[in-house]
Order: C-alpha cells, then sequence, then structure tokens
C-alpha cells in the first residue's frame, strides 16, 4: 500500500470511532504531520474538501510553507498507535496491519492491543448453544467477523474436554470470551446443590480449559443444606473487572433453598471455592411458609451486581459483588407477572425494560432514582411488526455489552424457525441477527478478530489443547 493511499485510508478512519469510545480527536499538529504526508497535490485537495478542519489547515500559510520544505521524516511508532487507535472497525484494523511490516508489529503488539480492547467494544457474533456457534446471519455487519471466528475457534467442546460423569458438556454461560460449561446429568434432579457432575471454563479460540473442582463437602455442610431442601442452582461466570488479569476468572455458584439463598465464589487465581453469604429469605423480607420454595427468575448482571426477579412477585433481589450484600427492591406497580431485563442505563443508572407477557408489539422502558427507590416509565419501545416477540427467551441472559436480546415468531405462520434480534439500550435501536431452527436460545457471544483476542486460559495444569 503506498504512502498517498494509505493516508488516505486513514484519513477516512480516524474518526470512525467505537460506539462508547473515550478518545480524545487528533489535534491540529497532529493532523498537520498526516495531511504533509501525502504525496499528490489532487490527493490534498480531496483531502481539504473532507471537512472543516482539514480545510482550515491546509489552507494556512505556515502549512504551504512547510509543504516546501524536504519531505517529513516517517511516521513514528507513537503517533501511528494513536491513529490505529482512532480506526472504529477492527475488520479496517486487520487490513491496515496487512499494509506493511512495521504497521503489522505495532498492530500486534499487546500493548497496542490492550488499549484497543479497552476503548472499542468485541462485536456480537452469534450465540452459543449445545450446537456450537450459530453466527450472525447476512446483512448483519458482523457476519464476516463471524464467520471468521467460526472458522478459527472450535465450540465443539465435548471432542477436546475430557469425558465427565454426564452425559456430554454443555453451556451454563458465555462472559469475556470464555465458555462455563458443566456436564449434563443423566438425570435432572442430579443437577441440583452439591452434586453437579462437573464444571469447566474454556476458551475456543485456543482450546484451552480448566476443570474445576466440586464444591467441598465441608463447605455445602457449613451452610447446614442438604439435598431434600434444595430446589435449584445455577452457575454463571463473574464480569471482568478492568483491574483483573486477562487470564483470570471467578465463577459464583447459587442456589434456592427452602429457607435461605446460598452463594458460593470459584477464584481462578485462588483455585479454591469459598463461601460468601446464605441470608434466609426471611431476613430479606421474602417470606415463604413451607414446603414451598421461593423462585428467581435468570440471572441478570449490571454495574458489578446481580439481579433477580422474584418468581410472582413485584420484587428485584440485588447481590453486590463489591461488599458481598443482598438488598431487595419494589418493582413498579403490577409487574408481578411481567418480563423484565435489569440493564445499565448510563452514568451509573440502574434502569429496566419490561414488557406484558401478551403484549408481543412493544417494551416499556424505565430508569431506577435511587434517592427516591422509585422507577419512572420514559419511553415505549416499537417491536419489529410481523413477529409476536419477547423479551425474555428459553434461556435469559439480561443485557450484555450494551444490548438487550429479543425473541421473535413469526405472525400467521407455522414454523420452528426462530429470529433473534438485539435491542441497544443506547439508541433503542433494534437489528435481526440470526435465526434458529429450534427456540433453544444460547449465550450470546461476543468478540474480536482472532489476532486481536487475548489468551483467557492459560498457565493451569488441567489444559487442554
Amino acid at each position: 500500500m503506498g504512502m498517498a493511499s494509505l493516508l488516505r485510508t486513514i484519513l477516512r478512519l480516524f474518526k470512525a470511532k467505537a460506539r462508547g469510545a473515550k478518545l480524545l480527536d487528533l489535534h491540529d499538529d497532529l493532523l498537520r504531520e498526516i495531511l504533509l504526508r501525502i504525496g499528490f497535490p489532487a490527493d490534498l485537495i480531496r483531502a481539504s474538501a473532507a471537512c472543516n478542519t482539514f480545510r482550515r489547515l491546509v489552507t494556512e500559510p505556515s502549512f504551504s510553507r512547510q509543504e516546501t520544505k524536504r519531505p517529513p521524516p516517517a511516521l513514528t511508532d507513537d503517533l501511528l498507535e494513536e491513529i490505529f487507535l482512532r480506526v472504529g472497525s477492527p475488520a479496517d484494523l486487520a487490513r491496515a496491519s496487512t499494509a506493511c511490516v512495521s504497521f503489522r508489529r505495532l498492530i500486534n503488539e499487546p500493548s497496542f492491543l490492550r488499549r484497543y480492547r479497552a476503548t472499542h467494544p468485541p462485536l456480537l457474533l452469534g450465540f452459543v448453544c449445545n450446537a456450537g456457534l450459530i453466527c450472525a446471519d447476512p446483512p448483519h455487519p458482523s457476519y464476516a467477523a463471524a464467520r471468521s471466528h467460526a472458522h478459527a475457534a472450535d465450540f465443539s467442546f465435548n471432542d477436546y474436554l475430557p469425558p465427565g460423569r454426564g452425559l456430554r458438556w454443555c453451556p451454563s454461560d458465555v462472559r469475556d470470551g470464555r465458555v462455563l460449561l458443566f456436564s449434563m446429568p443423566k438425570h435432572k434432579e442430579h443437577i441440583l446443590f452439591g452434586i453437579c457432575p462437573g464444571l469447566a471454563v474454556c476458551d475456543p479460540l485456543s482450546r484451552r480449559y480448566m476443570l474445576l473442582p466440586p464444591i467441598p463437602d465441608d463447605l455445602v455442610a457449613s451452610v447446614q443444606v442438604v439435598e431434600q431442601s434444595t430446589d435449584s442452582c445455577e452457575f454463571l461466570l463473574v464480569p471482568s473487572g478492568h483491574e483483573e488479569l486477562e487470564t483470570s476468572f471467578r465463577v459464583i455458584s447459587y442456589t434456592c433453598c427452602m429457607t435461605r439463598l446460598v452463594v458460593f465464589i470459584y477464584s481462578s487465581v485462588s483455585g479454591y471455592w469459598s463461601v460468601t453469604t446464605s441470608p434466609t429469605w426471611h431476613s430479606l423480607g421474602l417470606n415463604v411458609l413451607p414446603p414451598d420454595f421461593l423462585e428467581l427468575e435468570k440471572t441478570q448482571r449490571v454495574y458489578g451486581c446481580f439481579y433477580w426477579k422474584v418468581y410472582k412477585m413485584n420484587k428485584l433481589l440485588k447481590l453486590d459483588m463489591n461488599i458481598m450484600e443482598f438488598s431487595v427492591n419494589d418493582l413498579p406497580p403490577d409487574h408481578a407477572d411481567r418480563n423484565v431485563v435489569i440493564v445499565e442505563g448510563g452514568e451509573g443508572k440502574v434502569a429496566m425494560f419490561s414488557q406484558m407477557i401478551d403484549n408481543f408489539t412493544s417494551v416499556e422502558y424505565y430508569t431506577f432514582l435511587q434517592d427516591g427507590n422509585e422507577w419512572h416509565m420514559k419511553n415505549t419501545i416499537t417491536l419489529p411488526f410481523n413477529y409476536n416477540t419477547h423479551i425474555r427467551g428459553p434461556r435469559s441472559y439480561g443485557s450484555v455489552e450494551g444490548y438487550i436480546f429479543l425473541v421473535g415468531f413469526l405472525k400467521g405462520q407455522e414454523t420452528k424457525h426462530t429470529a433473534y434480534f438485539s435491542l441497544e439500550i443506547k439508541t433503542f435501536n433494534i437489528e435481526r441477527i440470526c435465526t434458529m431452527r429450534f427456540p433453544c436460545g444460547g449465550y450470546p457471544y461476543f468478540g474480536l478478530p482472532p489476532f486481536m483476542s487475548p489468551a483467557r486460559i492459560q498457565g493451569y495444569d488441567e489444559v487442554g489443547f
């Protein structure tokens, strides 16, 4: 790629910031250095017409005087890095890395890739389910990246993980490029607390995995829980914090019992499970009379906290992962039978999408006022008119990377095909992702091109290749 062609590409791309990126615009001195390296006057004229800023710089007398001097030296690595950080599309960055050896060296530097990933969100590539990765369909903008990722990664977990004590390995959660798997038990009741056949965390790109130890019997005994008093349990990945190592992770296990909620945490750093908290339903103000169980709907993760809507109640249970404490908030009236998704509303505010069970045409958007402990309805979003659309599918995964997900069934047709949509929380924009032959759902999978993706699991004894 010639210098003029390269700079034309850079000039077109450097302001194409990714959604949510927090980068300063290139200042005049940096822009001037770029423009001085355009070798052909015709290209410089076209560049000056691109925007007012370029035209102002190019028409300055000082710029003309600099042009008449000897050709400027090559751009420094620091300057190039600032330019490449402003390329909004990972696909464009991948193409830039093929232009020459020096660009490839700089873009492949781990320090640069960490900076790029910190300011550019990963792409929505599809859904992970028992069948593997269901890629986004065309014309979705991530279609090409999803296909490339599917070829580079391996989602056939049962082909390279050692056999568990159950029937097969199945996805239980997906987060930060990792897949949490559980060994599907031969009998449904065997997934109850303390006797789940096995857990593993896998990085599909590297085919590395880590087998998790079972929850020790003494920890189970310490919270006085027995199998007969256990209703259900769930295993989830805890979202990685900015301060955590890219290869470290945590897994949370929570179990609903007749009298209490029990929470355990596994840390890949320590290699151990630990008890975090086990409040009684009575202490949380959620009273149930034996022999009934209190049921929680699927877990949702917002601002480092876990949320559960209490089934058939206007109550929202919250676990603050920073202090490991539970609290209960009221939902708006008449929400006992509604489907809700708790989301990040921006600036640290909690928000919620809410839908009546028999309403397939719209969802309501609420924000939560912390001081007044109240919900305020802010907007109504119209759903795709030719589908019966729900904000909660067979597997409810809440919000991920700034999106919630919709499941749609085509109106007036008896079909087993199910359409999946994303709804961007910030803009309310709805986009079709893919179609599946069966409404099995799956877990949203986000990623960047393979060369930009860090190793998510490494340095452990139990590692597969």
